[in-house]
């Protein structure tokens, strides 16, 4: 039989799903008229049972077309055209074991993507899953950013940037840009990963293949499944410019709808907490003479938030579990309904909640995901009985493994992650989850699963001992972690030199860490620095209150991975826009045309940039604020200093 061959709504995209000699599906892929990814083999190999990866025959083909606008209750993007063409071809082994597999090729005008669907047949109820054939032939020696993957060890590391045939095994998202001209830029993720293994790559030569996160670290297993099952999506968005990957929402299309119903509890905000004081070491996560989470810390908190609009306290170190090496295999002492003496639970929630204010939750669980199951129900029946409609989750771990044995990124975690959701929307509560499984566009089925970690925050620079997180951290990530999803970066830091970490700073300068409110996408958003820091600058840290968490629309301006970018953001249901650009370690000049604003109104611009002498080095709070008239078509422009940045306010004009 031909390939089937698949377009994109432009066609702009177009795939061929074919047969080898050997009757092995496989696919390949064009973008513009010329080819960017070869012969790319796929298929399914199992544990003690016929494989599924040669001697096909094409049984069917079904096409079908959709194209849908559907709205997010909240995101960077309000309305998300879900605009696509699929073929489903249904395949059949023609040997003995006549298993039947199907294959699912969608392709968008920003992308591809494809699953396994393995549909109910006699005398198959049950598989165990050893690997995915699953490839990736890139046809050129792209330039590529990656983060390294060891098997289902954390996210957590610097980003790499090195031609593609010197990756070995990575995480995804993983971004590459062509050398060739035209150039284009590729990105590799996977979307619904559900009950399934978290998907790694491993490079040979321009060659990626499919990489699966093992169950537990003495079973060669990767995904137990029942049949019938669907694998989660491949994707692969391509587009002229590394700009365009940022909003692209081909993830979140493949997610399937909210299945929540009524989300109007779930808010985006801003909080302050009791964390940053703690990687200071001006306070303590245990109990002692510095304890942090003691009542009258926490309600100078609630009294800070309060006066500052904020809508969380997060307050780590509450509850019992925290004393000894709880990092080190010591989870299994956590208790999340237990405070310590000091902590006077009940007091603070009705405090809090006079004043407007809420308090969030934390439940580290020391990477002992048993543990925490045994009191789910309990924890959370807490959280909401005590007025705190949101927890961060923690999953610190010594090693790649979790304390059952279980690999951190494998199927199991990803059935505890999913399952933390659940039960936190049952109880009405948000889920700020860190150390845990990458996003794959899961916040549309969930829309309480608000924001993830998954990689190097801010928390790097105040005690990593390889010099935090680079300048050019945060021009990467927007073009690679971030294409999963929100990032709980926890920006927001004044006081940047660190006096009590004489070894450690802030990569940034001031006016770089306003800029990382609308540049680092998250629906909430830390102030993260201490109280009496923000005192010192009253008039910077009006731009935090003032930014916006949920967006109508958002805009990149311009950017090229790993050195700059500029983004704009229209606030929900309003006509304001704020404005963020950063810069790496070098000065650049930047000019921001205001083309997005409405025409028929004018703002009122607040700048606040780098002053004359700013640098993240010797001087990084050095800044100035600017305020104008603008409309549309205006530019501003501003130097930014060595990791420095700008942040814009653009308020509309009341008619």
């Amino acid at each position: 039989m031909l390939p089937t061959k698949l377009q994109s709504p432009s066609g702009a995209i177009s795939v061929d799903v074919y047969l080898t000699d050997k009757g092995q599906p496989a696919y390949r892929a064009s973008y513009a008229g010329e080819p960017v990814i070869g012969e790319s083999l796929l298929g399914l190999d199992f544990h003690k049972a016929a494989d599924m990866l040669e001697n096909f025959a094409i049984e069917a083909v079904q096409s079908r077309s959709a194209d849908t606008t559907w709205e997010q209750p909240w995101g960077e993007e309000r309305f998300i055209r879900d605009h696509y063409n699929e073929v489903v071809v249904a395949l059949k082994d023609q040997g003995k074991a006549t298993r039947k597999l199907n294959l699912i090729f969608r392709a968008y005008d920003d992308g591809i993507a494809f699953r396994y669907q393995v549909p109910a047949q006699p005398g198959l109820e049950q598989v165990e899953i050893l690997d995915e054939a699953t490839e990736f032939n890139m046809l050129e020696n792209y330039s590529s950013w990656w983060t390294p993957a060891l098997a289902g060890e954390k996210y957590e590391y610097l980003t790499r940037n090195t031609p593609l045939d010197q990756v070995k095994l990575v995480h995804t998202p993983f971004t590459m840009k062509a050398n060739s001209s035209p150039a284009h830029v590729v990105a590799i993720h996977e979307a619904v990963l559900k009950d399934y293994a978290t998907m790694n790559l491993v490079g040979d030569g321009t060659r990626l293949k499919a990489a699966l996160v093992p169950i537990h670290k003495d079973n060669p297993v990767k995904v137990e499944a029942p049949v019938p099952f669907a694998s989660p999506w491949r994707t692969v968005q391509i587009a002229d410019r590394e700009t365009d990957l940022i909003t692209s929402y081909l993830t979140l299309n493949l997610n399937e709808p909210n299945k929540l119903g009524d989300v109007s509890w779930v808010k985006p905000g801003k909080y302050v907490g009791i964390w940053w004081e703690m990687h200071l070491e001006k306070s303590t996560w245990n109990q002692g003479p510095k304890h942090g989470a003691t009542t009258e810390n926490t309600r100078k908190y609630i009294d800070f938030a309060a006066a500052n609009g904020f809508d969380g306290v997060l307050v780590e170190g509450w509850n019992w579990g925290w004393d000894g090496e709880w990092f080190n295999h010591g989870g299994a002492a956590f208790n999340f309904t237990k405070a310590y003496p000091d902590y006077d639970v009940d007091l603070l929630s009705k405090y809090a909640a006079e004043k407007g204010v809420y308090i969030i939750g934390h439940h580290e669980t020391g990477s002992e995901t048993d543990n925490y199951e045994r009191q789910l129900e309990d924890a959370y029946d807490f959280l909401q009985k005590h007025g705190m409609k949101a927890v961060k989750t923690g999953y610190v771990e010594s090693g790649e493994l979790l304390t059952n044995g279980n690999y951190h990124h494998g199927q199991k975690f990803v059935q505890h992650a999913e399952k933390v959701t659940r039960v936190a929307a049952e109880h009405k509560v948000m889920v700020v989850a860190h150390e845990t499984v990458k996003d794959t566009g899961e916040r549309r089925t969930y829309p309480n699963l608000i924001s993830r970690e998954v990689a190097r925050g801010q928390e790097y620079d105040a005690w990593s001992k390889d010099g935090g997180n680079p300048p050019d951290h945060t021009t990467i990530i927007p073009f690679t972690r971030l294409l999963a999803g929100p990032m709980d970066f926890t920006p927001g830091t004044f006081d940047i030199t660190l006096p009590s970490r004489p070894e450690n700073q802030v990569n940034t300068t001031l006016a770089k860490q306003l800029a990382l409110y609308v540049v680092i996408y998250s629906p909430v958003q830390m102030a993260s620095d201490l109280p009496e820091n923000y005192a010192k600058y009253p008039d910077a840290f009006q731009f935090i209150k003032d930014v916006a968490t949920d967006w109508e629309t958002t805009k990149v301006l311009s950017g090229e991975i790993g050195e700059h970018i500029a983004i704009a953001r229209q606030a929900r249901g309003r006509e304001d826009w704020f404005v963020g650009a950063i810069t790496d370690e070098k000065a650049r000049e930047v000019a921001v045309n205001l083309d997005f604003l409405n025409k028929d109104l004018s703002y009122t611009a607040t700048i606040y940039r780098d002053g004359e002498k700013a640098d993240y080095q010797k001087n990084p709070e050095d800044y100035v604020i600017e305020t104008r008239r603008v409309k549309a078509g205006d530019k501003v422009r501003a130097q930014l200093a060595p990791g420095g940045g700008m942040a814009i306010s653009l308020l509309a004009d009341t008619p």
